[in-house]
C-alpha cells in the first residue's frame, strides 16, 4: 500500500522536520527547495506545503491526491482557486507571519516620506549639506487603514504611540480597539479626503482591483502620503503617477506594483516624492519558523484527526 505524503517545497529546519514526522510518522515526507527533489511526488501528494508556479497541471489533474494546500505567501489571488474549489480542496495562506515586518516597513516609509529620509540619503550620496525644506512630523496626525486585517491591526497599534487619529476600513465594519473610527468599504470615500496618511494593506480580490484610481487620489488631501503593501493592482498606476507628478497627493511609499519588477521606463522610479521597496515589506528571518509553528503544525494536528484545516482557511467566495 502506498504512503501518503506530504510534500514542503522550501527550505525548513532540522527541527521542524522532526517535529512533522513526530505527527506522522506512517507518511512519506519530501522536503526541499529545489524541483528535482519534490517533482516526481507532487501528483502523488496529500498534502503540499509551498506553492510553485507550474504546478496547476498536475495538481488540478483527474488523478492527483492533493486535497490541502498550504501556501508559503498570505496573498492567494494567483491561485486557481475556482478549480480547487471544484474539486473540494482546502487552501490555507501564511496570513499573519508577516504582520511584524510589514508594519515596519510601513512606519519606515510613512516615517521617511515625513522626515525626508529618502531625500538626505541622496544628499548624502551627492556629499551635499542641504535642509531640503524638511518641517513634518507625523505625531497626532490621521491615518486611513485600508484593510483593518492581521497587519492593519498591528499599524493601529503602533499608530496609537505616535498619538495618531485612526480612521480604517473593513468589510465588516467590526471596531477594533486600537481604531478610533471604523467604516465599511462602501464608505472608502467619507474616510480619504480626512487622512494624512492612506495605508493599503487589502488583498487583491474582484472587489479590490483598481480600487485606488483618479477619482480617490482627488479625493485625499494634497498634503497627504499613499502607502501600498497589499497588491499593485488594487491601484491604477497611471492614476497614482499623475496624482503624484501633478501635486494631487505629496508622495508615496511603494512596495507593491501592476508589474513586477517595475519596469525600468516607469516615472516613480525617478520621483523625489516616491519611496520605493522591491515587493520586500514582508521578508523576515523569522518566516518559515512562523508559517510551520503557527499555521501549517497546528493545521495538520487537525488534519490528522479527520477534520479540515482551520487556520487561515481561505474562502473560495471570498478570494481571500
Amino acid at each position: 500500500m502506498q504512503k501518503r505524503k506530504l510534500v514542503i517545497t522550501h527550505e525548513i529546519d532540522q527541527n521542524h522536520i522532526k517535529q512533522i514526522k513526530d505527527l506522522i510518522p506512517e507518511w512519506e515526507l519530501i522536503v526541499g527547495k529545489n524541483k528535482e527533489i519534490w517533482q516526481k511526488h507532487i501528483k502523488d501528494a496529500e498534502i503540499i506545503a509551498g506553492w510553485k508556479k507550474g504546478l496547476e497541471d498536475e495538481c488540478l489533474a483527474p488523478d492527483s491526491k492533493l486535497k490541502w494546500l498550504q501556501t508559503w505567501s498570505a496573498g492567494v489571488d494567483s491561485l486557481p482557486l475556482e478549480e480547487f474549489e471544484s474539486r473540494n480542496m482546502a487552501v490555507t495562506s501564511a496570513n499573519g507571519v508577516h504582520v511584524y515586518p510589514i508594519s515596519e516597513t510601513i512606519f519606515a516609509l510613512m516615517l521617511g516620506l515625513t522626515r525626508k529620509i529618502h531625500t538626505y540619503v541622496k544628499n548624502q550620496q551627492a556629499k551635499t549639506w542641504h535642509h531640503s525644506g524638511m518641517k513634518l512630523e507625523m505625531h497626532e496626525k490621521t491615518i486611513g487603514i485600508i484593510g483593518v486585517g492581521a497587519i492593519g491591526k498591528e499599524v493601529a497599534k503602533i499608530s496609537k504611540a505616535f498619538g495618531m487619529n485612526v480612521l480604517g476600513v473593513r468589510h465588516s465594519g467590526k471596531p477594533d480597539m486600537f481604531v478610533d473610527e471604523m467604516y465599511t468599504a462602501s464608505q472608502l470615500h467619507s474616510v480619504l479626503p480626512n487622512c494624512d496618511y492612506i495605508v493599503v494593506t487589502l488583498p487583491l480580490t474582484r472587489e479590490t482591483h483598481r480600487l485606488f484610481g483618479s477619482k480617490e487620489f482627488s479625493q485625499m488631501k494634497s498634503s497627504s502620503f499613499f502607502i501600498n503593501i497589499g497588491r499593485g493592482e488594487i491601484v491604477v498606476e497611471e492614476d497614482l503617477i499623475n496624482a503624484l507628478q501633478h501635486g494631487t497627493i505629496a508622495g508615496a511609499g511603494l512596495d507593491v506594483f501592476e508589474q513586477e519588477p517595475l519596469t525600468i521606463d516607469s516615472p516613480l522610479w525617478e520621483m523625489d516624492n516616491v519611496i520605493i521597496t522591491p515587493h520586500t515589506s514582508g521578508s523576515t528571518e523569522h518566516y518559515s519558523k512562523r508559517v510551520i509553528e503557527n499555521i501549517f503544525i497546528p493545521n495538520l494536528k487537525t488534519y490528522i484527526n479527520g477534520n479540515a484545516p482551520n487556520i487561515n482557511l481561505v474562502n473560495f467566495s471570498k478570494g481571500y
